[in-house]
């Protein structure tokens, strides 16, 4: 038997237990992680430095996020890993003890120890070597777990800072085990007529009750870097962002299709349910919701399947949230700081049922499992923030009662003296016996 696939069995059998757990963790995280039983008590931010604001450093930023507690809703950690490196995703190592966060313009990536003491991360290796080992990818972005090992998705190269990338695997120890660059044989092409095989690179997802590993497509270096008034003007650069959603073998890590998903497909939230055999991104570009679906036939086939707002407008939709039940999909638009609802229960028919402005720019959306928790954060890139009074940073809770959001409490992150708020990761001290709490 390959030897990949051994740790994979019972964790496989494990993940699809998962969807009838009344669990509260985020509905985006890996199967193969434990999940958080009951309330969160801590909420992590990985925020990015600012100038003329704190210390200006990238920071992992501690919240409590436990009504019950005394420090409700207030910053209760802060731990800065030296300048500003472009903080955006981050995510855990199966085993949920470290939290690995990415610096897109510098490729460091830092390692946080989370369950020493879950309300103090503790930052325990700087991992410099992610270029050099890849043979020249560019900006890790989004970190998955699998078993001992983290796949990070690449948004980028060092030959030219386009958008030709790949996948990049290191073990739990923070060593380099694999690369996977992302196809560009047009044999995979779903429509052989059209020229799409693009090679882009920015999230990823699996199903492993179906052997599937899924990974959408966003743009380079040089344009993620760009002033984003300056880039929407340059129709050269406008030219130069993803296209393509790629279905891959999850056991072997080889490319198996590529469909044609114009307009920047961003995040991917795959169905819990082990009859859902589905996952879900949006376009930026052109503010579509696809479906990427299993057919009766049993292949894999993609989708658009709802607008988002008004697409000639480009609301810029940015990130998606999945319910745990598969019923509903939140969805963040940055340009009108807007967070739309769609009933999700008929798969190829999405339907907006609630929206609401959260900020003057938006970005980011993690939902507890039970639904009843919506945490928000407004930040996309440092250079493609607004400007001016516009240029709002927070971290926002809300409670959905199933008709409404109640805002339970904010953070200004500029008031605070922290930064950017990019990225959301839940943290609960009843993960490790050991903790303190």
């Amino acid at each position: 038997m390959n030897t990949k696939l051994k740790p994979l069995i019972p964790l496989i059998l494990l993940a699809s237990a998962y969807s009838a757990s009344p669990v509260a963790d985020e509905t985006c995280q890996s199967p193969f992680m434990p999940k958080i039983t009951g309330q969160e008590d801590v909420v992590y931010v990985w925020t990015l430095g600012m100038e003329g604001v704190g210390d200006e450093q990238d920071k992992m930023v501690t919240v409590d996020a436990n009504p019950k507690s005394a420090n409700y809703g207030k910053v209760i950690a802060s731990v800065s890993v030296g300048g500003r490196n472009e903080a955006h995703h981050a995510d855990f190592t199966d085993d949920r003890k470290y939290l690995w966060a990415g610096g897109l313009d510098t490729n460091k990536i830092f390692v946080f120890d989370v369950h020493t003491d879950p309300a103090k991360p503790k930052l325990v290796n700087t991992i410099t070597d992610f270029v050099a080992k890849s043979g020249g990818v560019v900006g890790p972005h989004s970190f998955y777990a699998l078993p001992g090992r983290m796949m990070i998705t690449g948004l980028s190269n060092n030959k030219d800072h386009g958008g030709r990338t790949a996948l990049v695997e290191y073990n739990n120890a923070g060593d380099y085990v694999a690369i996977h660059w992302m196809p560009t044989d047009q044999k995979l092409q779903a429509d052989t007529s059209k020229l799409y095989a693009d090679g882009y690179g920015y999230d990823v997802r699996a199903l492993p009750r179906k052997n599937l590993m899924l990974t959408s497509s966003f743009t380079g270096w040089s344009n993620y870097m760009m002033d984003f008034g300056k880039m929407l003007g340059d129709a050269e650069a406008m030219k130069r962002f993803g296209s393509t959603v790629v279905q891959w073998d999850l056991h072997t890590s080889q490319p198996k299709k590529i469909f044609d998903v114009p307009g920047a497909p961003l995040e991917l939230r795959c169905a819990w349910k082990p009859e859902h055999n589905y996952c879900f991104t949006s376009t930026a570009l052109t503010s579509q919701i696809w479906l990427i679906y299993e057919d009766q036939a049993g292949v894999w086939q993609a989708k658009a399947v709802a607008d988002i707002g008004e697409p000639a407008k480009i609301p810029l939709p940015v990130d998606i949230s999945i319910s745990s039940d598969d019923s509903k999909l939140w969805v963040n638009t940055f340009m009108d700081g807007k967070t739309r609802l769609f009933d999700i229960s008929d798969a190829f028919h999405p339907k907006q049922i609630y929206e609401q402005k959260i900020g003057a720019q938006l970005n980011m959306v993690s939902s507890s499992w039970d639904g009843s928790r919506i945490y928000f954060t407004s930040s996309l890139l440092a250079n493609w923030d607004k400007k001016g009074a516009d240029n709002e940073q927070f971290l926002k809770a809300y409670r959905w009662d199933g008709k409404q959001l109640q805002q339970q409490f904010a953070i200004d992150f500029i008031k605070e003296k922290l930064g950017r708020a990019h990225q959301m990761k839940f943290g609960a001290y009843s993960l490790y016996s050991t903790a303190a709490k």
